[in-house]
């Protein structure tokens, strides 16, 4: 099944900044992240989301994909750079196949291999994610059997060369045909590619010489994390093939959103509602930060969306490059409901004033009429 446009998964443009990319994929990412979705085909998605993200994100690779989109054109015939064609490379193998030429670079089944790599994802709250902690996870994995060491043979009893492949772990069939003599290199049959034959297999791992375990994983999550990224535990991923080393264990992180603050990148936002009253008096109030309750002095005046910013309030940075800030939006409550006195007493203000705000020189209200008459 062809992939998507990675664009169209996150339903933005070709010509879309950093920042939409960003806000389109944290975006969706939530509504289709399986902890919070149930859906069957939410993981899928989530998992699409992911790795279109990973690319428009990332300059050179948004640069690649727009040019070859998902055609890599380092693979096949169509292109050449970066290849080693010593012996003409993988051309040697087709004409081996077809003319029975010299044989071909095998890759050896029992030399040692990296072990695959696992990924977790793990939800944080809002303040976890801004100042970072450490937990305990647990993650299925394979490991070598105890028993026989990862072997696959009972203990006591040895591994073979399989007698079939001679330890190549592939076998030549051979057809004479009309263009002469052709050679097909295939898996072998016996050994199913590993060059080995375990004449007494193991009674605890059937002769896999790995099983299934639960493993407990100390993860330190570092302190402004943000929604999206992940986390490289080195070494924690599944065992390595033939004594090869470990793979790695990647934790993808999921922030919680706050019911008060928001972040963008390691600011953070709110909104501040104040009365009437303290607006046009002006007033010193109360703000919540993540770091604790610090005082904010509005002055008189102060318009409804008029920004503060309390420097070094947000997250710290999570390569280490500073602290953020907390940006305080202003927002004027009217209020819905007056009591008589509260009406007599706003009626008195506005004659006390004398002038309306359409009546002001400057005003909004003046500006907008002088606009509608072309003025």
């Amino acid at each position: 099944m062809s992939k998507r446009d990675y664009y169209e998964v996150l339903g933005v443009s070709k010509s879309a900044s950093k920042d939409e990319i960003k806000k389109a994929y944290r975006k969706l990412s939530k509504q289709y992240h399986p902890d919070i979705n149930k859906e069957p085909d939410a993981a899928d998605k989530f998992k699409e989301i992911k790795e279109a993200y990973e690319v428009l994100s990332d300059e050179q690779k948004k640069a690649h994909y727009d040019q070859f989109g998902h055609t890599d054109p380092n693979q096949g015939f169509g292109g050449f750079g970066g290849q080693d064609f010593g012996g003409f490379g993988g051309f040697e193998d087709i004409f081996s196949t077809f003319f029975g030429g010299g044989g071909g670079r095998r890759r050896d089944p029992n030399a040692p291999r990296q072990g695959a790599d696992l990924q977790y994802t793990m939800t944080l709250s809002f303040e976890e994610a801004a100042f970072g902690k450490e937990t305990e996870i647990e993650i299925p994995r394979e490991e070598n059997c105890g028993t026989c060491s990862g072997t696959g043979a009972k203990p006591g009893t040895k591994v073979e060369t399989c007698s079939q492949c001679h330890g190549s772990g592939q076998i030549n069939v051979e057809q004479n045909t009309a263009f002469g003599r052709v050679v097909n290199r295939r898996t072998c049959n016996v050994c199913k590619g590993t060059g080995k034959h375990i004449p007494n297999k193991c009674t605890t791992c059937s002769g896999a010489g790995k099983i299934k375990k639960r493993k407990k994983i100390q993860v330190k999550v570092p302190a402004g994390i943000d929604d999206g990224q992940q986390l490289r535990v080195s070494g924690q991923g599944e065992p390595g093939i033939n004594g090869g080393p470990a793979g790695d264990l990647y934790v993808v992180f999921h922030v919680r959103d706050h019911e008060f603050f928001e972040r963008d990148g390691d600011d953070i936002y709110c909104e501040m509602p104040i009365t009437f009253a303290q607006a046009a008096l002006g007033d010193e109030i109360e703000v919540p930060t993540l770091h604790g309750k610090v005082k904010l002095k509005v002055p008189a005046g102060t318009q409804t969306g008029t920004r503060f910013r309390l420097k070094g309030k947000g997250v710290s940075n999570v390569r280490g490059y500073g602290q953020g800030d907390q940006h305080v939006v202003i927002l004027v409550v009217t209020p819905k409901k007056l009591t008589e006195k509260q009406k007599q007493l706003l009626r008195e203000f506005s004659e006390i004033s004398g002038e309306s705000p359409d009546e002001q020189e400057d005003g909004f209200f003046s500006k907008l009429k002088r606009a509608l008459k072309g003025e």
